[in-house]
């Protein structure tokens, strides 16, 4: 299951291991990305607030943002850099300065977003009304909470929160090989150890990472 704090006794039973951050266990061995896939196709529906909404979701789980900084975005964030779309410059938790790599899949659900709802500079993410207009001129995290909890709801994730979303992008992250600096950069914590926690990194002896380094006496030359 997606990434969470606590270990469902119900994702027990059904086969599927969901290590809790307590715990500082191993990362979770279940099928994360199907798992994110269908967290991301639960907006179908061809409408303003649905390409809202799926922009959203593809902010948390793809660029690991908080959602005070989902919030805080805004159209200007989102740059080339070294051919790359980034959200350059974000001020994140406690102050601190990052640029987040945005995934070409990301950029596209955020471009299909603002061109329908007609967003060429200002904050990002907009507030819809009953009519299926844009309405204000802000987003509030509270409507990203409410956002989260009923599309996870929806594909039977009902305990899944926007936090959850960050962690599970953590571990996407390390599954696919990344390493961890680059998450450390990626969520912006200012200590490496709250990413081990996210990823649930537990130091191994056996079989050390120090074991293999080329320098044994047996080692090919």
């Amino acid at each position: 299951m997606l990434a969470r704090r606590s270990v469902p006794t119900r994702s027990l039973e059904a086969g599927l291991t969901v290590l809790g951050l307590r715990d500082h266990l191993a990362p979770p061995t279940t099928n994360l990305p199907e798992e994110g896939k269908k967290l991301l196709g639960a907006e179908t529906a061809d409408t303003l607030r649905s390409r809202r909404n799926r922009a959203l979701l593809s902010l948390l789980i793809g660029c690991g943002l908080r959602r005070a900084e989902v919030t805080n975005l805004r159209l200007e964030d989102l740059q080339l850099r070294e051919g790359h779309w980034v959200i350059a410059d974000l001020r994140g938790k406690g102050g601190h300065i990052r640029t987040i790599p945005v995934p070409q899949w990301v950029k596209d659900a955020v471009d299909n977003w603002t061109d329908d709802a007609g967003i060429n500079a200002g904050p990002l993410l907009r507030s819809i009304n009953k009519a299926n207009r844009i309405w204000g001129h802000g987003f509030t995290p509270k409507v990203i909470w409410a956002i989260v909890k009923s599309n996870a709801k929806t594909c039977g994730l009902p305990s899944v929160a926007p936090h959850d979303l960050r962690r599970t992008c953590a571990r996407l992250c390390h599954q696919a090989g990344g390493e961890l600096d680059q998450i450390q950069f990626l969520l912006g914590h200012v200590s490496i150890r709250t990413t081990e926690r996210y990823l649930g990194c537990k130091q191994r002896f056996r079989d050390a990472v120090n074991d293999h380094i080329g320098l044994e006496p047996d080692a090919p030359s």
